[in-house]
C-alpha cells in the first residue's frame, strides 16, 4: 500500500510504499489496551511505604503489667491498634510493571498506527527541520496542515529546533522514532517525518 508524503508547506511531494503488514494491520483492541495499561503502570514510581510494627522508633517494654490494672491488656505501644503505631498491611515498594513480550508490543503498535491512517488522523512529511525554535512558527505550520488538538510528532532526538518549539505548547509532544508508545498514538494527532517513518518500519517489520 501506498502512503501520501506531504511537505511543511502542505504541497503533496510523493507517495512511498509501506508494507500492509505494519499499516493494514487487523485492529485488536485488547491488546491495546492492554499496552496502554503496561504503559502507564511503568510510570508509576512504586515507592510508597508505611512502616510495619517492627519499624516503629521505640521501647520494646510492656506498657503495664497483664494483670489488676483494670486496663486492657498491652504488649507493646508499637501496636497498630495505638495512635503512632505500626500500619496492618500498609503499601510496601514494589514494582507496578506488567508483563507485556516485545512481539505484543510492536503487535499493539502496528494496530494502533493503521486504525490512526484509517482514521485520517496519521500525516508523513518529508521533513520537520524548522527554520527556527519558535513555537509560533511550529503552531503555523500545523494550521496550514489542517492539524488541531493534541498532536504527537515523531522525529528525531537530535532534531533540538523540533524540540524547543515543541515544549512551550501542552498540547504537543515530540518523541524519537524509537519512543513511540501506543498511548500517545491513541491519545493524539500523529505526524512523522519521513526518516522517522523508515526507523519505525525497521523495527514494526521484524
Amino acid at each position: 500500500m501506498k502512503i501520501e508524503v506531504r511537505s511543511l508547506t502542505t504541497k503533496k511531494v510523493k507517495k512511498i510504499e509501506v508494507p500492509e503488514a505494519v499499516f493494514a494491520y487487523p485492529y485488536k483492541e485488547h491488546l491495546i489496551h492492554t499496552a496502554v495499561r503496561a504503559n502507564r503502570a511503568a510510570q508509576r514510581a512504586g515507592t510508597h511505604k508505611s512502616k510495619a510494627r517492627g519499624e516503629i522508633t521505640g521501647s520494646t517494654r510492656k506498657p503495664w503489667r497483664q494483670k489488676g490494672t483494670g486496663r486492657a491488656r498491652a504488649g507493646s505501644a508499637k501496636s497498630p491498634l495505638w495512635r503512632g503505631g505500626g500500619t496492618t498491611h500498609g503499601p510496601r515498594p514494589r514494582s507496578h510493571s506488567l508483563g507485556l513480550s516485545a512481539r505484543e508490543k510492536r503487535n499493539a503498535l502496528k494496530s494502533a498506527l493503521s486504525k490512526k491512517l484509517e482514521q485520517q488522523g496519521l500525516v508523513v512529511l518529508d521533513t520537520l527541520e524548522l527554520g527556527s525554535h519558535k513555537t509560533a512558527e511550529l503552531a503555523n505550520h500545523l494550521e496550514a496542515l489542517g492539524i488541531a488538538g493534541r498532536v504527537l510528532i515523531v522525529d528525531d532526538y537530535e532534531n533540538l529546533n523540533l524540540g524547543l518549539a515543541v515544549r512551550n505548547n501542552p498540547r504537543l509532544k515530540a518523541v524519537d522514532a524509537l519512543g513511540l508508545t501506543v498511548y500517545d498514538v491513541v491519545d493524539r494527532s500523529v505526524i512523522l517525518s519521513e526518516q522517522a517513518l523508515g526507523r519505525l518500519l525497521e523495527v514494526l517489520s521484524k
